[in-house]
This record gives structure tokens, C-alpha cells and sequence, in this order.
């Protein structure tokens, strides 16, 4: 048996903003609603569903900020980090956020954490965590 990822539920305070600021910066489409989701598929047929928090029955409280990490060619981190930079958007090194306005070159690669209008940490690597020499 094959088994893949292929979607996963982000929960958002508004659904619209959130799959638009995602599929914007990562240079993406917005797929048309889907029941109560706003769909951004992302290249490789995973589907990251955006749904408002309040329709998850979780109420209008926080979001729990999750991690979505996207591994990307250099090209593509090169065009994705000029939009984070365009858009004035605080970037990070490192996950835990303490390496402000750097990136990383884990693994001989580049990464660059950056939040989303929830909270949730995003990511952008060249290179897999552990494939370097």
C-alpha cells in the first residue's frame, strides 16, 4: 500500500485572507470553495484546506499556530523570499524565531520561517533537514 498526504485541514480566522496571503506568497492559485474550505493546492497534490476556526466548533478563541513546512528550488525560494521581503514581512532563521531577518543554509541549502495572518509558522527550504554531507 502507497500511502501519501493529500490534505489537511488549517484552521483560520478568515478562511479568505488566509488561503490568498498562502497562495500570494508561494506564487500559487486559490482553488474555488469547497463546502466550508478554501482550497491552495500546493505542486506536489497535497491540498491545504483553510477553513474559519468558528466553523470547527472551536469557537472565535486562539488558533493552535501549526507548522507547514515547503520544500522549494532555489529559483522558487529566490522569487518566494523577494515577496516575503516586497510584502515587509519578519522573517526568521531558525523555528524558535530567535534569528530575526536571517536565513538558514541547513544542509547546504536556504530556509526562511515567517508567520501567516494566524500565527501559524511557515517555512521554505532548499533542502531537505538531513540530506546535506
Amino acid at each position: 500500500m502507497t500511502v501519501q498526504l493529500n490534505h489537511t485541514i488549517v484552521a483560520a480566522h478568515d478562511k479568505h485572507t488566509s488561503a490568498r496571503f498562502l497562495a500570494d506568497i508561494l506564487g500559487l492559485q486559490v482553488s474555488p470553495q469547497y463546502g466550508p474550505f478554501i482550497p491552495v493546492e500546493i505542486p506536489n497534490g497535497v491540498t491545504l484546506d483553510f477553513m474559519d476556526h468558528t466553523d470547527s466548533g472551536s469557537g472565535s478563541g486562539a488558533i493552535a499556530p501549526q507548522h507547514y513546512a515547503f520544500l522549494v528550488s532555489e529559483d522558487d525560494f529566490d522569487a518566494i523570499f523577494g515577496r516575503l521581503r516586497e510584502a515587509g514581512l519578519t522573517y526568521w532563521a531558525d523555528p524558535f524565531h530567535r534569528r530575526e531577518g536571517e536565513i538558514n543554509t541547513n544542509d547546504g541549502g536556504r530556509g526562511a520561517y515567517f508567520e501567516d495572518p494566524n500565527g501559524h509558522n511557515l517555512e521554505i527550504l532548499t533542502r531537505p533537514y538531513g540530506s546535506g554531507s
